[in-house]
């Protein structure tokens, strides 16, 4: 898979919600004369705008962060600043989070405003290729803007929330007003389905551009397989703490467990790491089975095989 066709993918995806909810919003007018749906729309963009403005320090205060310096970690800060540079985007602030769950994340408004952030379990447990490579993959989201595209979309979704609630308590003319409710729930569930596929999407995304900085796909996926080996080690109280943040992450911490099972195959000599053969053999083997897929369909992160096995295929 090309870093073409995923911005095409992404471009059609795009695309496809913008006309939906044109259209939809469009067909009120026209049933209803024009009376609802402008203040519907006004208000889901005023909750996207606060969420926007709001939205990073949200994700500070419940993950713990606490933003450093280079002589408070040298190590992870020169990784960052030597990255940055490399994808030509503004040195983000570092951030380390006081979390036990293996994984890192970055967010903010603007690359200006950009914020990479990585856990406390994260730094004990990757080497210095596999903490570089996820890096790699969270500057990459910082670099192509991803943030605010997941935040655009997901007001999309929304509006057709609140739309369906406006006329499921008979707003409008009785009929028109039913008719409307029943089409704002199946664009609702639409619209949320293809928002996690531009969020899967981007996941591929940052993980070619983590390879196109450091030039090492086997690292950044020996650093997902030993996220999620590690993170089902850790308890369930702890895990929860990033449950809200989850879409954030590297990895989705949930599928650990069913992740595992499958990625193990790949550590051929037992070490908790893969090196590029163990990856290249892993990708000719392993299969993602219909349920895998279907599952994957409900999921903010690809399927970690198959991601595995992209990475495999860069050259």
């Amino acid at each position: 898979m090309s870093t073409l066709w995923l911005h095409t993918r992404l471009a059609i995806a795009i695309a496809i919600m913008f006309a939906i909810i044109y259209g939809f919003i469009t067909l009120i007018a026209y049933l209803l004369g024009f009376a609802y749906p402008v203040p519907l729309a006004i208000f889901a963009f005023l909750i996207m705008l606060i969420q926007y403005i709001t939205g990073p320090k949200m994700v500070e205060m419940s993950m713990r962060v606490r933003y450093i310096k280079r002589e408070d970690n040298p190590r992870l800060y020169d990784m960052v600043e030597r990255l940055s540079n490399a994808a030509g985007i503004p040195m983000p602030r570092v951030g380390i989070s006081q979390i036990q769950v293996p994984n890192a994340f970055a967010f903010g408004r603007s690359r200006k405003d950009g914020r990479v952030c990585v856990t406390l379990g994260l730094l004990k447990r990757l080497n210095d290729e596999e903490l570089e490579a996820v890096l790699g993959h969270e500057l990459s989201h910082l670099r192509h803007r991803d943030m605010v595209v997941i935040t655009t979309l997901s007001v999309i979704p929304l509006i057709c929330y609140l739309i369906f609630w406006s006329f499921l308590w008979g707003r409008g003319r009785r009929d028109e007003g039913a008719v409307i409710a029943l089409i704002a729930f199946f664009l609702y569930m639409l619209t949320n389905l293809i928002v996690l596929y531009v969020s899967r999407i981007r996941e591929y995304y940052a993980d070619y551009g983590s390879v196109e900085l450091t030039g090492k796909p086997y690292a950044l996926a020996s650093a997902l397989y030993r996220i999620t080996l590690d993170t089902t080690r850790i308890d369930e109280k702890e895990l929860k703490k990033v449950e809200g943040a989850k879409a954030f992450l590297a990895t989705d911490p949930s599928t650990a467990r069913r992740d595992v099972s499958d990625l193990r195959e790949a550590d051929m000599n037992l070490d908790g790491h893969l090196d590029m053969y163990e990856v290249e053999r892993f990708a000719e083997r392993a299969k993602v089975t219909t349920a895998d897929k279907i599952l994957e369909i409900f999921s903010s992160h690809p399927n970690m095989v198959e991601r595995v096995k992209k990475l495999a295929s860069i050259k």
